[in-house]
């Protein structure tokens, strides 16, 4: 092979990589007016970056999904409503996910959980992490690993619990949250060899 068609082999073949670049779905899941939860996201988004994904956020306070209004159980996929079509193909279009939610009541937020409900086929087999924020989150934790696994998804191992302090606002989740920045890109390495894993 001359130095031509290898060059152009090789700018074939980054394209290709390029053209696969697998997405990670950020999903914020709370919709309460006065969250911290858009700066969370935020910081972890930050935290998450790499050149092995493509981020996309899922900000379930702006998709704005009815409760449950289909006519048929989602696990038969005949979505008749617009609003869980056009949520069914973004989940369809994400190769991953990361739920980003607080802590409420020793459980989660009740619209991640209506999200969760929504749709069905196009959560199955999906890598998935969570990072919970409160001033507890092991609960929450237990909550949500029963559902994922209900739904089919393959729960990463490193997931991550940040404590608020009572004195974090938006302003000052990213300084806050700082000593639990490791973890979470150690989250975005495991989902990166996950995504990897599952392309061969």
């Amino acid at each position: 092979m001359n130095q031509y068609f290898k060059m152009k082999s090789e700018v074939f073949n980054m394209n290709q990589v390029k053209a696969h670049q697998p997405v990670v779905g950020v999903m914020l899941g709370t919709n309460r007016t006065a969250r911290i939860g858009a700066a969370v996201a935020e910081w972890a988004m930050t935290a998450l970056q790499s050149a092995r994904y493509d981020l996309q956020l899922i900000d379930l306070a702006t998709v704005k999904l009815p409760f449950l209004d289909e006519p048929d159980v989602p696990a038969h996929g005949h979505y008749q409503q617009p609003s869980t079509q056009a949520f069914a193909q973004s989940i369809a279009a994400c190769d991953g996910l990361i739920l980003v939610f607080p802590q409420y009541n020793w459980g989660y937020p009740a619209v991640l959980k209506n999200a969760l409900d929504t749709v069905y086929a196009e959560w199955q087999d999906k890598s998935v992490g969570t990072i919970i924020y409160g001033r507890h989150t092991f609960q929450a934790d237990i909550a949500i690993r029963l559902v994922l696994a209900g739904l089919g998804m393959r729960q990463l191992a490193t997931n991550v619990g940040c404590q608020l302090q009572s004195t974090t606002t938006k302003a000052t989740v990213a300084a806050d949250f700082k000593p639990f920045e490791p973890l979470v890109q150690a989250m975005g390495d495991e989902m990166a060899l996950q995504l990897a894993h599952a392309a061969h």
